[in-house]
């Protein structure tokens, strides 16, 4: 494999976020090592009703999840971006339905246009850079008020009791070659520990126009999770304000 094929590699050798993404990434990988193009190594390992297809077949002047909702097929490009929206299709099925559902009402409703409106724009931000945070109440609360010495450090102890659990196809891509300033778009959620069919089942009950449009995400700088880089043991690292700015304030790059 050459080009980003290569950086696949980083499924066994990158952080704890590719943790529930490996066993899965690694039979596509295998499927693209044996030579296959990308839509079909994840055509090859599909559990569910979509297609995956040539990028090439999505018809000029169509929008994209348009034409997912009325084909449920998904057309795919030859990068790296695509393959890890082809693993959050396999991983989450039901919430990535869902959320093309939404997406088609939208379209229907108000068309495409130049101004996506807020429910799709909360589409776009969680299905690119979303992710799901199950914690003790005193760190979402910390959370909301970007108070991050209290985060990490006052209460660093209670992120033995969270789970982060990376939804966005493009913050995966981000996390092959992880930097200090990537910051996820986070949900709080309370589904129980189980498997990622269990998560998906309970987010695609979540997912609706309100909840989406209510805008429910916080910023989370992801490498500042005790245990996702090892440079965050220095505690040091929590005073870079570029990164983790206060609330009121623009938060750091996603």
């Amino acid at each position: 494999m050459g080009g980003w094929r290569e950086q696949l590699r980083e499924l066994d050798s990158g952080g704890p976020w590719f943790a529930p993404w490996r066993l899965v990434g690694n039979q596509v990988a295998a499927s693209l090592a044996a030579g296959a193009p990308l839509h079909e190594a994840l055509n090859a390992h599909a559990a569910t009703n979509l297609q995956f297809v040539a990028a090439q077949e999505l018809p000029q002047g169509m929008a994209y999840e348009q034409y997912i909702f009325e084909t449920a097929r998904c057309p795919t490009r030859e990068n790296l971006h695509d393959f890890f929206n082809g693993l959050c299709w396999l991983q989450f099925p039901l919430a990535k339905k869902r959320l093309n559902e939404l997406q088609a009402d939208e379209i229907a409703r108000a068309g495409v246009g130049g101004v996506r409106g807020p429910v799709r724009d909360a589409i776009t931000v969680f299905d690119e850079n979303g992710a799901l945070l199950d914690a003790p109440s005193a760190l979402w609360q910390a959370l909301l008020a970007r108070d991050w010495p209290r985060i990490f450090i006052d209460l660093r102890p209670l992120w033995a009791q969270a789970r982060v659990i990376v939804f966005g196809h493009a913050l995966l891509e981000k996390l092959v070659r992880p930097r200090k300033d990537i910051t996820a778009h986070v949900w709080r959620f309370a589904c129980p520990s189980g498997s990622m069919a269990e998560v998906d089942r309970w987010l695609a009950g979540q997912l609706t126009a309100g909840s989406l449009a209510a805008k429910p995400f916080a910023p989370l700088p992801v490498m500042g999770v005790p245990g996702w880089n090892a440079e965050n043991e220095d505690l040091s690292f929590y005073d870079d304000a570029l990164v983790f700015r206060p609330a009121g304030r623009e938060t750091s790059r996603t």
